[in-house]
Parts: C-alpha cells; structure tokens; sequence
C-alpha cells in the first residue's frame, strides 16, 4: 500500500532531496543512482518493475529520469509522494540555477572545470554499473543479445531523436513476435498502487487544457512570465530526448526575446556544474529574465518545463 502519512512522505522528500544534491552525472547516471536506491538497498521494486518504468519514461516526451523519480514517488506515497519525489530531486539544481543567474556564473574557471569533468569521469562508472547489472537481468538469452547489440548498433550509428524512436518501435515489435510470451507474462511484475484510469484521464485532458490556456494567458504580453511558462511547457511537453535535446530547443526559445545567446550559455556550462536535472536550466532562464523577480520567474518557470 502507499505510504501517505506525513512523517513517510517527509522521508520520500529527505531521501530525494540527498540523490538531487549528490547525482551528478546526467540522466543516464540518475538512472543508476535511482536504482541502487530504491532496487537494490530499499527493495521497493523489482528489477523488471524499474526497468518497465524506464521504458515508459523514455517513450513520452520530458525529462525520462525525473519522470522515473516522479514515479517512484508516486507508487510509495500517492500524489503526495510524487510530489514529494518531485521537490527533493529538484530543488537543489533548481536554487543553484538561480543563484547562478543572481551572479554566480562568473565563478566559473578552471578549477571548477576540471572538477566538474572529474564528476562526470566518476559517473561513466554508475553509468557502467547500472547498464551491466540490467543487461545480466535482461539479456538471459540469445535473442535478449542480440536486440540489444541490434540496438546499440543502431543508436550509436545514426544520431537524433527519430532512430531512438525507431529503435525502441522495432523493439517493441521484434519482442511480441519473438520473444517467448509465456516466459514473458511470468517474468513480468505489475506496478504498485497505479492510479486508475480516470484519474489517468483527467490528467491526460489537463494535460491538453494547457496547450489551449497558456497561449491565451500569454497573448496580452509575449515577453512577459505567462509567454516564458507557455514556452518552456511547449518544449518541456513535446521534445523527446531528454536534457541535451532539449537544452538547443530551449535556447530558440528565449534567444533573444528574453536573454541573449551568452547568458544562455552561461547557464548551460552551470547546468552541467550541479547535480540533478538537466532541465533546471529553466530555472536559469526564468530568473535571467526578470533579475528583479528572480525567484518567482524562476520557479514558475521550472514548473512549467517540467
């Protein structure tokens, strides 16, 4: 059952807020520490529950580990819980972002370089570690092997979004013809606590209501905070990939309506210097914006891209 009291929900977010002050690394890394976390020291799920979620997340548009993040809340302590996921794993990054913004990016230099480059040297190891241990728990049998270097092969050949999307559709289709359904259905372990399909629905339809209601909200000023929120939610709703996809969209844009190219590329060598999410760069942008109003825009833009 969900755990929905307050002292429980008080350690989902403690517990988030330590992985969003320490993972460094990036999505794939996030990943990793997301799995020693809650499969492999809490036991709140299985392998194949963790890895059915990673291959939801990574098929809808956003950021695929927050959302992964957001999940395991969800499932332990309902909306509260997701919530609590939500904040912990963000925060962190999103205060750095805009304190970057207040002033701090001119402390970039080559001591903080080359540290930041040995944080992301270290995170190729959880990276590693992550791919060997559900490589061993999914890949049992030939066919398992060879989808998988298939996979590989062809994501590492042909970049973009569009081959991912193929890949994963062709993998899809390659397992239900394939794949042994028998030794498939007795694998597979069914989530937790998932909301029903209402609720499903109703977000589902919020979730298109505000395709409708932000371009209206930002009409009457297109360089004010509603036109920055429909912007980042518009990129933040539609752009596969995860943070280095959709850190060039980002930067079309705000570019120049809201800041200049330089200041956004400040913000982005900061959002490679903090842990995690990558798409707390919108905090960045947010408070960039309107120095003035630094930590509303920014949290109302950090909110909407996500």
């Amino acid at each position: 059952m969900p755990e929905t009291s307050l002292r429980a929900n008080l350690r989902l977010f403690l517990i988030f807020l330590y992985l969003g002050c320490t993972s460094f690394g990036g999505p794939a890394a996030h990943l990793g520490y997301f799995r020693r976390a809650f499969v492999s020291e809490r036991k709140w799920l299985t392998e194949q529950q963790y890895a059915d979620l990673i291959a939801l997340c990574q098929f809808m548009p956003g950021p695929a580990s927050s959302q992964v993040g957001l999940s395991v809340g969800l499932l332990r302590g309902g909306y509260a819980g997701a919530l609590a996921a939500w904040l912990g794993f963000t925060l962190p990054s999103a205060c750095l972002m805009i304190l970057f913004a207040l002033g701090l990016a001119q402390w970039q230099g080559s001591v903080l370089n080359g540290a930041v480059h040995g944080l992301k040297i270290a995170a190729v190891a959880v990276v590693a570690q992550a791919v060997w241990q559900m490589g061993r728990q999914f890949c049992r049998y030939a066919a398992g092997w060879i989808l998988m270097f298939a996979a590989c092969a062809v994501t590492l050949l042909f970049h973009g979004i569009a081959p991912q999307i193929m890949v994963m559709l062709a993998a899809a289709a390659a397992g239900a013809v394939w794949m042994d359904k028998d030794s498939a259905a007795a694998n597979h372990d069914a989530l937790p606590n998932v909301p029903g399909r209402k609720a499903g629905l109703a977000w589902l339809a919020l979730f298109a209501a505000l395709f409708a209601v932000l371009p209206w909200l930002a009409a009457g000023s297109p360089a004010g905070l509603a036109a920055l929120a429909d912007a980042l939610y518009r990129t933040g709703a539609l752009v596969f990939g995860g943070g280095h996809v959709v850190l060039p969209v980002l930067q079309v844009q705000t570019v120049p309506l809201w800041l200049d190219n330089h200041t956004f590329l400040a913000g982005y060598g900061a959002a490679q210097a903090v842990p995690g999410p990558l798409f707390t760069l919108a905090a960045f942008l947010g408070a960039a914006a309107n120095p003035q109003q630094a930590w509303l825009w920014g949290a109302v833009a950090t909110t909407a891209v996500f």
